[in-house]
């Protein structure tokens, strides 16, 4: 048996099934025994207190300044809120709930506040807080599921979802693959999981079959299939299969030290996607030319109050330091949408994918804006920096930025310290920003495109939703037309063009963006040797014919057979 799935991590993954966040135990619905109340509060005090602790000593196996520190500690700090605790004592005492009911009720609550905003971003968050919920109730009765001590060497994990906070708790070491019911493919997990090399599949309804702990399973991130039970003749095809999959990534090592370069001798600068410092120390295993989004916002995930300058500069110059001289693109604060910043106060809006993001909190909030941009100017003065504005339509923004840079280099020479000049750039991220490039541009040094945003503000398509990703895929003709009159406004003013998002991790798809004309691509490290592979076997006149062809297709499915 069968089932397929969207492939968002390549590879195939043999193991045995291990099931995780479900709540098995059957829960009583029966109101309690006035005499068992306080029983049933102290059981939910001391599951609040063994699941803080546990989800901390998770934490130690992570390093601290890793999305995945913070994302734990986002969970922690709603379980050790005083709130929940008194929320769940009320559901107790006064309704005579049991601690597994209260828990169930209070969390579905909270949850379903978050859904009814109509965000896909907020029905995201709804989608943690239920699997905390389900974990803490696991808590309560003695059968937590998240109990690593459940995975062997050879684990496929199985989820109805998967959030950050736990990938971050899984042993890596531990499992083969994961397959989720649900997710897309520019979900946070499948971005986490293809940084981290596990074969991937998500949008796989794999309880239609009966899958029991221990059923012997393969995951064949290739074709995008869970083979159930495999026979005999499926293993050893798969087997087959994965070793040659196996000789094929150890060939691709010969590429870490070669230059990017077409068979017809046309360059593509190749560049990697960090969070953190630990991301930036492990490029020079994948051949990048250096950095090409520095995600910056992520080091406010995981600490009290925003750093200031100097602890800003000593970031920026420990990533330079690792770099060895290659390039340092740091993106400026991407503040608002998706992200949760414990450490800032972030306004409640209707609409945060429509509302106060990108450059456009930067712009509100001037002084930790210019905080950055000093620290950023300084760092300058010991490597190549490149500073990103993100969330750029107007001209108006691009003006107050510069203005902003102009007075923070002001401030540094009165201040007497010293910076280094900048290339200045823009995510360019809607189709506002490209119909504004030719006002834009004589301003910028370089422009990155970001094909996660672009594709959903084009379309109006939540990228995350698993029912829309077949009928609005993020290679349509009206993303490549809008690539292409980007390409084409750059060259025109001389300026480079990189593209950052997802589509520069696929490498079926690199043909067709270097044949658009694309200068760079920033590159997620796990794929970035597949990538160049692409390149250096390629020829770049046979890119730009592919490319004109796309260009005159108008079908989705015409597409997808052009680049298959």
């Amino acid at each position: 048996m069968a089932v397929s799935g969207i492939v968002v991590s390549p590879g195939i993954a043999f193991g045995k099934a291990i099931h995780i966040n479900l709540h098995h135990s059957k829960v009583d619905y029966r109101l309690l025994p006035v005499a068992q109340i306080p029983q049933e509060c102290e059981k939910a005090t001391k599951a609040i207190i063994f699941l803080s602790q546990y989800l901390t000593d998770c934490q130690q196996h992570l390093a601290v300044d890793s999305e995945h520190f913070s994302l734990i500690d986002a969970d922690i700090m709603l379980l050790q809120d005083d709130d929940l605790a008194a929320e769940l004592k009320k559901y107790i005492t006064r309704f005579r709930f049991s601690a597994e009911v209260s828990i169930e009720r209070v969390f579905a609550q909270h949850a379903d506040e978050l859904a009814q905003l109509d965000d896909p971003y907020m029905a995201n968050r709804s989608n943690d807080v239920i699997c905390l919920g389900k974990r803490l109730m696991a808590a309560v009765n003695g059968t937590l599921l998240w109990d690593v001590s459940k995975l062997t060497e050879n684990a496929i994990l199985l989820a109805e979802d998967l959030t950050p906070a736990e990938f971050a708790t899984i042993p890596l070491n531990k499992i083969k693959g994961i397959v989720l019911k649900t997710g897309g493919l520019t979900s946070h997990t499948a971005i986490l999981a293809k940084a981290a090399g596990i074969p991937a599949l998500l949008s796989c309804q794999f309880d239609n079959f009966n899958i029991n702990d221990g059923s012997p399973l393969i995951l064949d991130g290739i074709s995008g299939e869970l083979h159930i039970n495999p026979t005999e003749s499926i293993t050893q095809q798969l087997q087959l299969k994965s070793a040659q999959e196996t000789q094929r990534r150890q060939a691709l090592k010969q590429y870490v030290d070669q230059d990017s370069i077409t068979q017809d001798g046309h360059p593509v600068c190749l560049l990697a996607n960090v969070s953190s410092l630990n991301d930036v120390s492990q490029i020079q295993d994948a051949g990048a030319a250096g950095i090409g989004l520095f995600r910056t916002e992520f080091l406010l995930m995981q600490v009290d109050s925003v750093p200031d300058e100097k602890q800003q500069l000593h970031l920026y110059c420990d990533a330079l330091h690792s770099l060895n001289g290659k390039v340092l693109t740091i993106r400026t604060f991407d503040i608002g949408a998706d992200k949760e910043i414990p450490c800032l106060s972030q306004d409640y809006e209707d609409n945060p994918a429509l509302g106060v993001r990108g450059i456009r909190y930067s712009l509100q909030h001037k002084s930790l804006f210019s905080t950055q941009i000093k620290a950023v100017l300084r760092a300058a003065n010991h490597g190549r920096v490149r500073l990103l504005f993100p969330m750029v339509n107007q001209i108006e923004e691009l003006e107050q930025a510069f203005e902003i840079i102009d007075w923070c280099k002001q401030q540094l020479i009165e201040e007497e310290k010293g910076f280094g000049e900048i290339n200045i750039g823009i995510m360019v991220e809607t189709p506002a920003a490209i119909l504004n490039l030719p006002h834009l541009l004589p301003k910028l040094d370089f422009i990155s495109i970001g094909s996660n945003d672009l594709t959903q503000y084009t379309l109006a398509a939540d990228r995350g939703n698993p029912e829309l990703v077949k009928d609005y895929p993020p290679v349509s003709p009206a993303m490549i037309k809008f690539i292409k009159m980007a390409v084409d406004e750059c060259k025109a003013h001389q300026t480079k063009v990189c593209l950052c998002g997802e589509l520069a991790s696929e490498p079926k798809l690199i043909s067709l963006l270097v044949g658009l004309g694309i200068d760079e691509l920033s590159v997620n490290s796990a794929s970035l040797l597949d990538v160049k592979a692409t390149i250096c076997n390629g020829n770049y006149a046979q890119f730009t014919q592919q490319a004109e062809q796309a260009l005159t297709l108008s079908h989705i499915n015409q597409l997808n057979e052009l680049l298959n």
